[in-house]
């Protein structure tokens, strides 16, 4: 699967079955790994687009390389996608069926609206999956790399947003974080541990 490391709740049963677990099985469902998202067989990965969803560097250059040109070429029939939304295409030569590609916010000191941004980022692509009944996605740090999001921050608001989004109820089974780095790794596993010691309310 690509991942040398990975940190993860006990799975549960019952795949593509909506359910409310509450807190505790939110977080069951969530894993962290260290390795290449184009590389993982989950029902969809989550692309950090650019606006115009054309491609670019960084997470989103792998993602079309490793996707061959049918990704571009469905990318331009959506009319490209604003900050903090989402929206869906097929995987093409990817072994995830689908992505999910989200446009993060670039940093610009946290005093407009990046939070607010990113959190949406994580939301709308939660929420375009369980539309979709998927089972399993998996997310990149979206906006820590050339957007320069730190990485404290991004990884609480995106423990955070899953959390929540899972003890309302989902068909998700497996929301997978990919850190492509160490230091991403790291950021995201002390988010984890944070999270589960913090209640979430419903």
């Amino acid at each position: 699967m690509g991942d040398s490391q990975s940190t993860r709740g006990r799975l549960t049963a019952g795949l593509g079955k909506e359910s409310n677990f509450g807190y505790s099985g939110a977080m069951e469902r969530i894993e962290i790994h260290r390795g290449d998202i184009t590389k993982f067989p989950v029902d969809a990965i989550v692309n950090a687009a650019a606006n115009s969803l054309l491609g670019g560097g960084g997470v989103d250059g792998a993602i079309h390389r490793a996707a061959g040109p049918k990704l571009l070429a469905e990318c331009r029939l959506l009319g490209g996608c604003r900050t903090g939304e989402a929206k869906i295409t097929g995987g093409h030569n990817l072994l995830a069926q689908h992505v999910i590609h989200t446009v993060g916010p670039v940093w610009r000191g946290g005093t407009h609206g990046e939070p607010e941004l990113l959190a949406s980022c994580y939301r709308e692509s939660l929420r375009i999956a369980k539309e979709h009944r998927l089972r399993s996605i998996a997310f990149p740090a979206i906006s820590c790399g050339v957007f320069g999001y730190p990485l404290s921050e991004a990884s609480a608001i995106a423990m955070g947003e899953i959390r929540a989004f899972l003890a309302h109820g989902s068909t998700l089974e497996r929301v997978l974080l990919v850190c492509f780095t160490a230091e991403t790794y790291e950021a995201a596993t002390a988010s984890f541990g944070n999270a589960k010691k913090t209640p979430v309310f419903l």
